[in-house]
């Protein structure tokens, strides 16, 4: 990265996250207050492969600040993974005069980063992930907006579940993380939270917590899912068998990805886009942007993939002694 950066690429990839256009936008300005110019890939690596490229503008971004999803497109690329494949977005890149790349999405973003950055295009990460899951960063852009939407979703719920005083199971988005259903668990006040990173024991984590409840007084349930942990629709069928009462199942998939994004991820994505272009106009690149105690950080990127994040187990214990009858002595198996 010795030679001055004329022109830059920013590309989102991998599951859409709410906030990834106010990532898009700050690059995009960002890049023209340094004196660059930008061009937006699309479709993400795939994208980079096929040269599917726009020329952005400060006007190109001008109406995107509040949208949801990616106008830039997003996508999963197999052939991206293929040493062919590499080569070939590194031949767009020369082709385009791209001289760095700005990534903006998860763990499998980065990947393809680290390995398109040995290669000698240079890349700075931005995390926008709703799963929250990355150890490099303590906020990912787009979880705090699934959050919201989740919790809207089963407050909406908990009112009819009330009035037919029912079980209600919630799927929501976490294939390896339960950070999501965690979160959102203590925010609805949930009868039980299952998350991947806890080994399922079914009669003691479902089956005593609502017979508690139940004994308590209570005549409608309320559990939450990560999509790791297992089927929502097999867990309620398990509570059938197990319990006698009929839960009502509802899944709500690809609908906590959508939606407008609320302020803290689109400040949160304005700062991180500002701060990967600035990276690469001092001559730094090859890192991930990240959070940390408040303040913006650059991880180099092979650090940063070594990095894990855990569940936050104070708030799996604040979760478990806010159920009705909730006893914290089921966690000894769980502890990290």
């Amino acid at each position: 990265m010795a030679a001055k950066m004329k022109r830059i690429g920013v590309l989102t990839s991998g599951g859409d996250a709410p906030g990834m256009n106010a990532a898009v936008r700050a690059v995009v300005r960002t890049a023209y207050a340094y004196g660059l110019e930008c061009v937006g890939i699309r479709r993400g690596w795939q994208g980079l492969i096929t040269s599917d490229f726009t020329m952005m503008t400060r006007e190109s971004v001008g109406h995107i600040l509040s949208r949801g999803g990616t106008m830039l497109y997003t996508a999963r690329s197999a052939e991206f993974m293929t040493e062919e494949g590499r080569m070939k977005a590194v031949a767009t890149c020369k082709m385009l005069g791209i001289d760095g790349i700005v990534a903006i999405g998860g763990d499998g973003t980065f990947r393809g980063a680290l390995e398109l950055s040995r290669l000698g295009v240079p890349v700075v990460g931005v995390p926008a992930t709703i799963d929250n899951d990355l150890g490099c960063t303590n906020y990912t852009i787009g979880f705090d907006t699934a959050c919201n939407t989740a919790i809207d979703c089963i407050d909406r719920l908990r009112d009819t579940m009330q009035s037919h005083e029912r079980c209600s199971v919630v799927e929501v988005m976490g294939r390896n993380a339960g950070f999501l259903a965690l979160y959102v668990g203590i925010a609805v006040g949930a009868t039980a939270v299952l998350v991947p990173e806890h080994e399922l024991d079914f009669q003691k984590d479902v089956v005593e917590v609502i017979q508690a409840s139940r004994l308590a007084g209570n005549t409608h349930f309320m559990i939450v899912v990560a999509e790791g942990a297992g089927s929502a629709v097999d867990i309620g069928k398990r509570i059938r068998e197990a319990i006698g009462i009929d839960p009502r199942v509802t899944v709500l998939g690809h609908i906590q990805r959508g939606g407008s994004p609320n302020a803290r991820d689109r400040e949160t994505a304005t700062r991180m886009g500002y701060y990967a272009v600035k990276a690469f106009a001092e001559g730094r690149g090859n890192c991930i942007i990240g959070t940390q105690e408040g303040g913006i950080v650059e991880i180099p990127i092979e650090e940063a993939l070594t990095m894990r994040r855990h569940l936050q187990m104070d708030r799996y214990r604040i979760m478990e002694a806010m159920q009705v009858g909730g006893t914290l002595n089921r966690l000894d198996s769980f502890e990290q």
